[in-house]
């Protein structure tokens, strides 16, 4: 039987958690130390290329990119597998996350990866902290193998669905992996057991809009909770709140709207105000956590435009998430605004999931994705 023990957490400094790893000895290729702090070195462009994925030579000429940082759902059994068998960056950031998690799991965040049952991976509070550990190793272990060369990343923007939000804050430079692994723990068995107590759900209505998608919470919410939680991509929304809520939208997005509607399989009724206790347990780990501005554009979900808050705004932003919608299609519009056209584009592991949404934004667009390209060249 799953259990899951009461987690003891430390939140490090940077001076610190430099000596903690022999991971170490790569990443500070990619870290510079200023100020007393970790940041990241100015990047200076990945070409993955726009016709798909490539696995030929890097360009030499820099071209800007997006990295795409996936959130829940993404996850897998297996996911991480071949990385740890192939790469020494992979098998050294798992036994520091096994290390810096020990308290948390019955088993560890490797084995949970690499060879648990898709009933415990796919827990909110399993799920979040996996994916987290999954998306920065591929980033990194990705570097090792030379999938990406640092020299010829030009990064325009960062952006995270959800959960993926605290990777792009990493990968630019506003935090350390270590604290954020920690902080997707607190911020995943929080929202585990919020669900628990209020029995939500989430509804997804597919040709819908933002207009409509209101509409139909206005009418059948009566005295309960139900928002749209989530802006994917025009004409996806998805409702959360109470279940019975849900059933009603269903039935009435069906019956009086014309809308096709699809009750998720998920935990609880997530980016609702039924998350507010979450919300509150992620605020107090958020003020123990060192954050700096990011020296790129990592995008809000809740604002649907880059961070360029103080870092307490940083904050409160990663706080008020739990309950207000994500805006990914304005994080991805804003990026069609104010950057060139012609960007690559990247995801990283797990999954692919983040390429489908982009393709309901804009069909230009092509992702390369680091699952597919890192799981194809490790099986070699």
């Amino acid at each position: 039987m799953y259990h899951q023990p009461k987690p003891h957490f430390l939140f490090l400094s940077p001076t610190f958690v430099s000596r903690i790893s022999s991971t170490r000895l790569f990443q500070q290729r990619l870290l510079t130390q200023q100020g007393g702090k970790l940041v990241p070195n100015n990047f200076r462009g990945i070409h993955v290329g726009k016709g798909g994925t490539r696995q030929t030579s890097i360009q030499a000429s820099a071209r800007p990119t997006v990295v795409l940082c996936p959130g829940q759902g993404a996850q897998y059994v297996g996911m991480g597998k071949l990385w740890i068998e192939k790469c020494l960056s992979a098998k050294e950031l798992f036994e520091e996350a096994d290390d810096l998690l020990s308290s948390s799991f019955s088993l560890s965040i490797s084995e949970l990866c690499c060879d648990g049952s898709k009933d415990v991976l796919d827990r909110t509070d399993v799920a979040q902290p996996a994916i987290f550990l999954i998306s920065y190793i591929s980033w990194i272990s990705s570097q090792e193998m030379k999938l990406v060369v640092r020299e010829n990343i030009s990064l325009s923007a960062l952006a995270g669905l959800s959960l993926g939000e605290y990777t792009a804050l990493v990968l630019g430079g506003a935090m350390l992996w270590q604290d954020a692994l920690r902080l997707v723990q607190i911020r995943g068995k929080a929202m585990q057991e919020a669900s628990e107590r209020t029995k939500g759900g989430m509804v997804a209505l597919m040709g819908c809009t933002e207009e409509q998608a209101w509409e139909c919470c206005s009418a059948v919410r009566q005295d309960q909770v139900l928002i749209p939680a989530n802006f994917n991509s025009p004409g996806q929304v998805v409702l959360s709140g109470h279940l019975e809520a849900c059933q009603r939208a269903i039935e009435y997005a069906t019956s009086k709207m014309q809308l096709k509607a699809t009750p998720l399989s998920v935990a609880g009724a997530f980016h609702s105000p039924l998350m507010e206790s979450a919300s509150n347990t992620l605020s107090k780990a958020l003020e123990q956590v060192e954050i700096v501005p990011p020296k790129y554009p990592v995008l809000c979900n809740v604002t649907g435009s880059p961070h360029v808050e103080s870092p307490s705004m940083i904050r409160q932003r990663l706080s008020e998430q739990l309950t207000s919608p994500v805006r990914w299609a304005d994080c991805m519009k804003y990026i069609e605004k104010h950057f060139p056209d012609e960007q690559d584009w990247l995801e990283l592991a797990p999954g692919k999931t983040l390429a489908g949404l982009l393709r309901r934004i804009n069909r230009k667009w092509r992702v390369s994705s680091l699952d597919e390209i890192g799981n194809a060249t490790v099986m070699k």
